[in-house]
């Protein structure tokens, strides 16, 4: 095999390897169970941290939620405040739809969220779109969220552009 056509083996395995995805439903049944209408109510409060795809802690940051539920229609409002001192600010709109999955919008996710739960777990995938040095890239969010128990939910999340990882995003979560 010449050097290209191993160049490209490599490259497909590596693209069909970053397209994989665990299937929530292998967390059915884990407990506590996860109640989005309850655990995303109320006030929590979360710290986080992104790192690059080498592992360098790039950015650190805490996030006020404010979580509510009318109707069927949950509101996070979201306050983040960040270590370099700057602040940004999410309202997360979600639905419950017809086959369960949970949908989500906020102003800065292009298109919507689709979230699937299972057991302990919520799955999100969304495009979110990510100021960065002055310009607006769209990356890809590969979202997973873990109740550890009524107070506790801990969250990793894997972004990438054009298959390719950027980095992490992890969470802590607790419910006031």
């Amino acid at each position: 095999m010449n050097w290209k056509n191993y160049l490209v083996s490599i490259l497909t395995l590596g693209m069909l390897t970053g397209c994989s995805s665990t299937d929530v439903s292998q967390y059915a049944q884990e407990l506590p169970k996860l109640d989005m209408q309850q655990y995303f109510n109320g006030t929590i409060d979360a710290w986080g941290m992104f790192q690059d795809r080498s592992g360098k802690v790039v950015k650190r940051f805490t996030v006020l939620m404010r979580c509510s539920w009318n109707n069927g229609v949950g509101t996070l409002d979201e306050d983040f405040s960040y270590s370099d001192g700057t602040k940004q600010k999410r309202i997360w709109t979600l639905k419950k739809n017809a086959s369960g999955q949970y949908i989500g919008t906020a102003e800065d996710v292009v298109g919507e969220a689709i979230g699937s739960t299972a057991g302990n777990t919520l799955n999100w995938k969304y495009v979110l779109v990510l100021p960065v040095d002055g310009k607006l890239y769209h990356v890809n969010f590969d979202d997973w969220m873990f109740l550890m128990d009524d107070k506790v939910m801990l969250n990793r999340a894997v972004m990438s552009k054009f298959g390719i990882r950027l980095g992490e995003v992890t969470l802590s979560f607790k419910k006031r």
